[in-house]
């Protein structure tokens, strides 16, 4: 008779195992290069670039 209770792969401990995991505290005055600044930078250029392109495109449809 099978154990219904076997897992064979054992994904639902490896599961729980990830999900108890705690992240590692980050030591006192240590920098954290990818902060909400750089983040925030790189959606401000990646919206002035998309307004650029749809400026360009509108100028473009005009003059033809």
């Amino acid at each position: 008779m099978a154990d219904n209770d076997y897992d064979p792969a054992g994904s639902t401990q490896m599961f729980r195992a990830f999900v108890d995991e705690t992240p590692a505290p980050q030591a006192p005055g240590s920098v954290n290069t990818y902060g909400a600044s750089g983040s925030r930078t790189g959606m401000i250029a990646a919206i002035a670039v998309g307004v650029l392109v749809v400026v360009g495109a509108v100028i473009w449809l005009a003059v033809k």
